[in-house]
């Protein structure tokens, strides 16, 4: 009996993670393989992915073996013991903030909020497009400024976005751009690494008079890094004469109480919402926001929720503007952004929508008169007028108050040799200013004595706030926690997201982010943490950073990573800079053309035209995969300027293209560097490495690949990995040493580790798979696009596939299948559309629409998919296709039949009805008894909705129908 038992050490510590992340129990796996034609998933990698490029030596990946998710839970308690988060009066953009509990319980906590995907599929999104309008109209009425976009990156990246979006709109010729020295340094020197590419020269001015000469553009601070509230309308007035735009960057908790940027004149005003419940986080993710004046609404970056109506004429929201999308302008594009961090506008949209106007009022009050007591009970306050933070000069003895304040557990702001920065906020106590007092050498004052004898140091005359603002009644219904839990409940259901079904994505990789990977994210130890404060506070976070980099450059084969983009578009952005650096630094200045593969994600154009490169577009063959002949014939003509391709790797037609070895070559010979897209990584882990198959750098989405989720379009994080001869030329930041190296490009983020506060999720995903979970994840993958690929075709073409590497006929696809439904829409005039919409009367999530191919959809289905989950998906698909026939064959009208009548409402079932189709087959075409999804609104009119653009919240009586 004792041989049969299963050994101690085995039952030790339970069910692998890996068991839990990945769907498919070993009987489905086996059903899996079956369809696909393979015995085992080592096969399966044999014939899929070509012998030229897979690395065999598993053993060097190295990586630890895999922890249970209470091992690694428990170290990760440890690493966030190693932190410090002391008392944070640092500010420069950063301030501690209390997140309400039943917001962080019910967002950010809420797998219905954080794996939420983009809502290109707006009828099933209409939960998060309506607290991305909250987060818009908050912001409009905050900046005086009638059109926000749904957020940015962080608040330097939007300044730079700002910067280029001025200098487009505006009729000024001139290069220049003036930025107020009062700047948060960090915004400035992102502006500087942004502008230098473009051609743009960034002049410094002491922000009170502008320098003589013109110039396209200027950007003042208000309240600047010093705290200094300055009336900013004679300057911006004179830039205006001078042809100039001008926007402002704006403290939205400060503009509760000051005048707002638009009512002092300015063109478009930017800043982060992070103290609007969203914790520090080591820097981030945090939503950075850009409003602009009337007029400029059609130049804003990224993503903009709009109102329009659906098919029976109620009220609707959607993305607007869907044009300006990146990947669909390419090289023409404004902007590389094609995300947003809508988890955290959410976070900050909610925040307002509990504390409404008044609420915020208050905060802001506190923390003034916070400050305004402080400045009261020191010596040297150099900040005349200041909303919550002053400057104190301590002629030679700075170092030495900043080093008595950390003594007593503060941290402030180390200026320079004479001078201290301070800020207050909303978590700023009385027993806060004593500590600050007595690091200075002051003692025995009393708080509550100064407060009455305090004078108002808010603001020069004239700039006290007295216009309204969250006038909407979304901003005054929900005060108690009882209602905001119900409003929350109730956006929440009218959503799919991950936790309602599976969303096949093809090239989004919509996996798992397991409650283990998330849950460290609120612990104090790591949401609470400045970005600026000493290093040594941050020793958990080090070693996490550490870890990652040292993890993913042995799962990509690279030498040095770096993990500051807070986006894929920003890897791409990094890494193209540090191709361009490298060809400079060899005295190859002229190397400036970037090859990309016409299949390409638009991004990779928009990102290369950033980086001051010209874009040449490579062909692609029937096949998809890159034409050769046209590669060398490019390369060829481009030996003396030429200087990257990128391509994505498997490619974005879900192809293991086996000539990857040969364009690295050819691309290398003609001196030119290889960028691989490392959107598509998830098919490759444990299987192929970027760094030994050829390429050179190679960003990472760690919202995709390794489960730091979307949040329905954001947070993402994309740090890139590169061969160690650019490794000198990676991102770094003024405010942290240690964040890259001193020769770098400078800062693409204004955080030196980016979205650091999300970085566990990922380390946790590593540390409890280790190398064979990881590889396993891949495969599994790939079978089940396969298996999603052979119980389809049957039905819809699969538009690519690569060849089998043991010589089989059958082709096999990577993670990711093209449904070509142009023949049916030729024939039956049934589109991608009415499927996607017609999906969610099956309670499903539709693929990516007509990307990469115009007329298909793209399937992924991932690694976390069970085999009863993918079959639900399939059967759906098939019964549509049924459907089809029934149009074909005229049982259906052709306008009118429930593809182009989808999805059904339940106002719409229980309406009038007129159809020749029964209600039944209209919202249950799976059965009674299979998942419902009751879409809120049926399909919105998107072209009325771009022809009458309204982006806040619309009145009450807007909501009548």
């Amino acid at each position: 009996m004792s041989d049969s038992r299963i050994p101690l050490a085995a039952l030790e510590h339970g069910t692998a993670f890996a068991d839990r992340h990945v769907g498919p129990r070993p009987a489905e796996l086996a059903r899996i393989l079956d369809v696909i034609g393979v015995g085992s998933l080592d096969e399966l990698a044999d014939r899929a992915i070509p012998s030229s490029i897979r690395d065999r030596a598993l053993s060097e990946l190295d990586l630890p073996a895999p922890a249970t998710e209470w091992e690694a839970l428990a170290e990760l308690r440890a690493l966030a013991a190693a932190n410090r988060p002391m008392v944070s009066m640092i500010g420069l953009g950063y301030h501690g903030t209390v997140t309400p509990p039943v917001i962080r319980r019910n967002v950010l906590e809420s797998p219905a909020w954080y794996t939420a995907y983009t809502p290109y599929q707006p009828e099933i999104s209409q939960g998060r497009l309506e607290a991305l309008l909250n987060f818009q109209t908050m912001v409009g009425d905050l900046t005086g400024l009638p059109v926000a976009n749904a957020s940015m990156l962080d608040e330097g990246t939007a300044a730079a976005e700002a910067m280029t979006l001025l200098r487009r709109a505006g009729r000024s010729k001139s290069n220049r751009f003036l930025v107020d020295a009062d700047t948060l340094p960090q915004t400035i020197a992102v502006i500087q690494t942004r502008a230098e590419p473009l051609g743009i020269e960034v002049v410094v001015f002491d922000g009170t008079e502008l320098p003589a000469g013109d110039c396209f553009g200027v950007l003042l601070s208000y309240p600047g890094a010093s705290g200094e509230v300055r009336d900013h309308a004679d300057l911006i007035a004179a830039a205006h004469e001078r042809g100039a735009l001008v926007v402002v960057a704006a403290d939205p908790l400060a503009l509760t109480l000051l005048r707002s940027p638009g009512e002092i004149g300015a063109d478009a005003a930017v800043g982060s919402t992070q103290r609007f419940g969203v914790p520090m986080g080591f820097g981030g993710p945090h939503a950075g926001y850009l409003a602009v004046r009337t007029g400029l609404e059609r130049n804003l970056p990224g993503r903009l929720v709009g109102v329009t109506v659906d098919a029976d004429g109620a009220l609707a929201y959607r993305l607007a503007l869907q044009t300006r999308e990146q990947h669909i302008r390419r090289e023409k594009a404004t902007s590389n952004i094609c995300t947003a961090q809508v988890l955290l506008a959410v976070m900050a949209s909610t925040y307002a929508v509990y504390h409404g106007p008044e609420g915020l009022r208050a905060i802001a009050e506190r923390a003034h008169r916070m400050a305004g007591v402080l400045a009261a009970g020191l010596p040297g306050v150099a900040t005349k007028a200041f909303f919550d933070t002053v400057v104190v000069r301590v002629p030679g003895r700075a170092a030495e108050v900043v080093a008595a304040a950390r003594a007593r557990g503060v941290n402030l702001r180390l200026v320079d040799d004479d001078q201290v920065g301070i800020s207050c906020d909303e978590t700023t106590t009385r027993a806060h200013l004593r500590l600050v007092w007595a690091a200075f050498g002051v003692d025995g004052l009393d708080p509550d004595e100064l407060d009455t004898t305090t004078a108002d140091v808010l603001a020069p005359t004239g700039l006290a706030r007295t216009s309204e603002f969250l006038t909407h009644p979304v901003f005054h219904r929900h005060r108690s926690e009882t209602a905001l839990l119900r409003y929350l409940r109730a956006l929440a259901d009218k959503d799919v997201a991950l936790d309602r079904s599976m969303i096949p994505l093809g090239s989004c990789t919509m996996k798992l982010n397991a409650t283990a990977e998330m849950e460290p994210i609120t612990w104090p130890e790591f949401a609470d943490l400045h970005p600026f404060a000493p290093i040594e506070d941050a020793q958990g976070y080090s070693k996490i950073v550490d870890d990652l980099k040292l993890w993913l450059a042995k799962i990509t084969g690279y030498d040095a990573v770096s993990l500051q983009p807070n986006a894929g578009s920003q890897g791409e952005f990094a890494g193209l800079l540090a191709i361009r650096a490298y060809h400079r630094d060899r005295g190859q200045q002229a190397r400036d053309i970037c090859l990309i593969p016409s299949s390409a994600h638009g991004t990779n154009a928009a990102s290369a035209v950033m980086a001051g490169m010209r874009v040449v577009v490579v062909k692609c063959d029937d096949s998809g995969n890159i034409d050769m002949a046209h590669l060398r014939e490019m390369t060829d003509a481009h030996r003396d300027d030429l200087a990257a391709i990128m391509i994505t790797y498997p490619s974005t037609h879900g192809v293991y293209e086996d000539t990857v070895r040969e364009v690295c070559s050819l691309v290398h010979d003609a001196g030119g560097q290889v960028y691989v897209d490392g959107a598509n990584l998830n098919a490759l882990i444990g299987l192929a490495r970027f760094g030994k198959f050829g390429a050179d750098v190679s960003h990472l989405n760690l919202h995709k690949t390794f489960c730091i989720p979307h949040g329905g379009g954001g947070p993402g994080v994309g740090p890139i990995g590169v061969r160690a001869h650019l490794a000198p030329f990676l991102p770094n930041h003024p405010l942290q040493s240690a964040a890259g190296p001193a020769t770098g490009v400078g800062p693409i983020s204004a955080a030196p580790w980016g979205s650091a506060a999300i970085l566990p999720i990922s380390w946790a995903y590593v540390r409890m798979m280790g190398a064979s979970g990881l590889r396993r994840a891949t495969l599994t993958a790939v079978a089940a696009a396969n298996y999603v690929a052979r119980r389809l075709e049957d039905h819809y073409p699969v538009l690519y596939a690569g060849i089998d590497h043991l010589g089989s006929s059958a082709g096999f696809v990577a993670h990711e299948c093209i449904l070509d439904l142009r023949p049916i829409t030729k024939a039956t005039g049934v589109t991608v559309d009415d499927v996607a919409k017609r999906l969610a009367d099956y309670g499903l999530h539709a693929p990516t629409m007509s990307f990469p191919v115009a007329g298909t959809l793209m399937v992924e289905p991932t690694e976390s998919e069970d085999l009863a989950e993918l079959d639900r998906f399939c059967e759906a698909m098939i019964a549509i296709r049924h459907e089809i026939d029934k149009v074909a064959e005229d049982l259906w009208p052709a306008d009118d039949n429930p593809l182009r009548n989808a999805p059904h409402t339940a106002a719409s079932i229980a309406g009038k009805w007129n159809h020749p189709y029964s209600r039944e087959e209209a919202a249950f075409p799976a059965g009674t008894a299979a998942v419902k999804v009751w879409p809120p609104v049926r399909r919105i009119d998107g072209a009325k909705g771009d022809r009458n653009l309204v982006c806040s919240c619309p009145p009450l009586e807007a909501y009548a129908h």
